[in-house]
């Protein structure tokens, strides 16, 4: 009766598009540890260090931890919430001056669950096409209609809004602001402009943004000085903040409405309150000190010509690209093949993730490397 799913295993096997999870020995800040060998690590969305970091941790548990539990046991609509979550939610309402946020579990369980629940039946979501799979499946588990429009083409987004606005009752536009694949970010001031124009929400997933863009780490939108123009952002704690959970923050009717209508939070075990303080305490006590190397870290992705600290190597062939990875992990590099669906077909690639821990030095190598190995 497995017949069926051993034939996809070995044809995924095939076309060099298996996946497989690693067996790590050891994280330690910037490198990672596998049978032994130490690696630096350039596919950790880990970008300020703080996941791996022992003085962290250790003075987190000592000032603030010990009075928290590592278990919940409840959905937060039933027995779920104490205080901490709540303090939380305020924090983040304090730092973006909005009018409400809810916590969710991953960035994965707010994407779907703000996607699915915002368009109902005679409404319509228009998505960037590179938007994340956390959002595609929002839509798809939607009753609205969506589109999605080629990426970050704005002249196509307008067309799509003229064309089909007015068959449907509320229109949501969806975009990420860091794309997490390209390291782009997208035009935020056109998309605030269209959705002015043709009464749209404005949903903007500032996951690998949040903690490392504008002063306080709030993100893209915080730098552009349009926070107040977007309905709804969404952030998570599981990138640079180097915890656990994400949120949605923005309006007040959307967000009682997601709690209400938002399936991923309603059935959902919340986080342990100790993920909660944890969050919470990064970002009082750790993220404030970290703008100078949150601006270094931009800058040494601008040198290898992005829009970020995300940088993209794009090969091509899924077999290429592995064997790409294989080469720079036998010099010390840790680096992961993605592939599709992640990105679309003949774009497989290396996504390398820069953090603050990481110098220019450490990247020479790697370069000559890529250099002699994609040229010929």
């Amino acid at each position: 009766m497995f017949e069926n799913y051993t034939e996809i295993l070995k044809n995924l096997e095939e076309a060099a598009h298996l996946r497989k999870i690693q067996d790590f020995t050891a994280k330690d800040e910037k490198y990672i540890y596998i049978a032994g060998k130490r690696l630096l690590n350039l596919s950790s969305n880990n970008y300020l260090g703080f996941a791996d970091n022992r003085r962290v941790t250790e003075q987190f548990l000592q000032t603030a931890g010990a009075k928290y539990s590592f278990g919940s046991a409840s959905a937060r609509l039933l027995t779920g919430t104490l205080p901490v979550y709540k303090e939380l939610e305020s924090l983040i309402c304090e730092l973006f001056q909005t009018e409400g946020t809810l916590l969710f579990n991953s960035g994965y369980h707010a994407n779907v669950g703000v996607n699915s629940s915002l368009a109902q039946k005679g409404d319509v979501i228009f998505s960037d096409k590179l938007n994340h799979a956390s959002i595609i499946d929002g839509m798809q588990l939607s009753q609205g209609k969506f589109f999605r429009y080629p990426h970050n083409d704005m002249e196509a987004l307008e067309k799509l809004l003229k064309r089909e606005r007015n068959n449907f009752r509320d229109a949501v536009i969806v975009s990420e602001s860091v794309f997490s694949m390209d390291g782009d970010i997208a035009d935020i001031e056109k998309l605030v402009e269209l959705k002015n124009r043709y009464s749209c929400m404005l949903v903007l997933d500032e996951a690998h943004a949040f903690g490392v863009f504008g002063k306080k780490g709030l993100g893209v939108c915080e730098t552009l000085g349009l926070i107040e123009q977007i309905d709804l952002i969404v952030g998570t704690f599981g990138k640079a903040i180097g915890s656990v959970g994400a949120f949605a923050t923005g309006k007040k009717v959307l967000i009682d409405y997601l709690i209400n209508k938002a399936r991923s939070f309603i059935f959902s075990t919340s986080l342990p309150p100790v993920n909660i303080a944890f969050s919470k305490w990064i970002i009082e006590n750790e993220l404030p000190k970290t703008y100078l190397k949150r601006q270094k870290m931009l800058e040494l992705g601008k040198k290898f010509n992005s829009q970020s600290h995300i940088v993209p190597v794009i090969i091509g062939e899924n077999d290429k690209t592995v064997e790409m990875c294989d080469i720079l992990y036998q010099n010390g590099y840790f680096t992961l093949p993605i592939r599709p669906p992640t990105v679309p077909v003949g774009t497989s690639r290396i996504r390398i993730s820069l953090t603050t821990e990481i110098e220019e030095k450490d990247m020479d190598k790697l370069l000559e490397i890529l250099k002699c190995n994609i040229t010929g």
